[in-house]
């Protein structure tokens, strides 16, 4: 974040991957609300974006490049704003992402730092795309859920953006590749806080509970799940397919808010009305042990 003055501040971000997904133009798409995200997870507002692209042009037609770029072409005027140019380079494989602008006021940006005792914790997408697009990679994929997986990827954060920045929001973050507990570790870290997670009201796309069952989870999700024991007490219910899906490596995941209880209550029934019928409170926020988190199956 960069300020110009008391009432504006520029935010820059950048994020870009190799496909998850077969088709181009989904791919573009997934990628631009992902990057996207970083934006709306601070409270602000993208203004512009340029391509981050790397093309195996004598392994695949250049019509695979002209279909990511119109599935983010198509991702970015949803948010409002264009593509206004970018960078290309050769490569072993297809990469793709944006380089994102935003604008925030500096007295209104939500960082992952301001969580206090007594707030609940709203999470505003459903969890399991690791796992489910893990599962179509290795043919895997026996519920067809590869679909719903990538309109969760592709929904853009940016109603949920705008509901939380409504409300009194103590801190926010997004949730990708480290999992809903790799990213709490890291608000209840800066924040010098506890988080207690109700492991029963997570969302979760359902394919994901079958196919983590039979064993199917991504690396990034196990080097989560091995990482977070430091930090996270299970209570002696929570399985090890709970564990993982609660660390499942997220790709454009939703937002993860601590905020008070009624505003939380507020702010849920305004998602719901806008269409994030996911969104939920998962657990709440307590002063100690500091930098930790409990997981237990439902609400104490």
């Amino acid at each position: 974040m960069y300020k110009i003055n008391d009432d504006l501040a520029i935010v820059l971000t950048t994020d870009f991957f190799t496909p998850i997904v077969d088709n181009p133009r989904d791919f573009g798409a997934i990628a631009a609300a992902n990057a996207l995200s970083d934006v709306y997870a601070m409270g602000g507002k993208p203004i512009a974006a340029l391509s981050i692209v790397g093309f195996p042009d004598q392994l695949l037609p250049v019509e695979v490049l002209i279909e990511i770029l119109q599935g983010a072409a198509a991702k970015a005027a949803e948010a409002g704003i264009a593509i206004v140019g970018g960078h290309t380079i050769k490569s072993e494989e297809p990469i793709f992402g944006l380089a994102v602008t935003g604008t925030i006021s500096p007295r209104r940006v939500l960082a992952n730092d301001g969580a206090r005792p007594g707030d609940v914790l709203l999470l505003t997408k459903p969890l399991g795309t690791g796992i489910i697009t893990t599962a179509a990679k290795n043919n895997e994929d026996r519920l067809g859920a590869i679909q719903q997986a990538i309109e969760v990827m592709s929904t853009l954060n940016r109603v949920a953006a705008e509901v939380l920045t409504e409300v009194e929001t103590h801190a926010l973050t997004d949730v990708t590749g480290f999992g809903l507990l790799g990213h709490l570790r890291n608000m209840v870290v800066a924040s010098k806080v506890c988080a207690h997670v109700y492991a029963s009201q997570a969302p979760v796309q359902p394919a994901a509970w079958e196919y983590v069952r039979a064993g199917i989870a991504p690396g990034g999700t196990h080097a989560n799940h091995r990482y977070l024991a430091d930090f996270v007490t299970y209570a002696a219910d929570i399985d090890k397919e709970t564990q993982l899906l609660l660390c499942d490596a997220q790709t454009s995941g939703g937002l993860l808010a601590a905020l008070p209880q009624a505003d939380a209550d507020l702010a849920l029934k305004r998602l719901h009305e806008r269409g994030a019928t996911a969104s939920a409170i998962i657990g709440r926020i307590e002063a100690a042990p500091a930098g930790r988190m409990v997981v237990t199956r439902s609400q104490d």
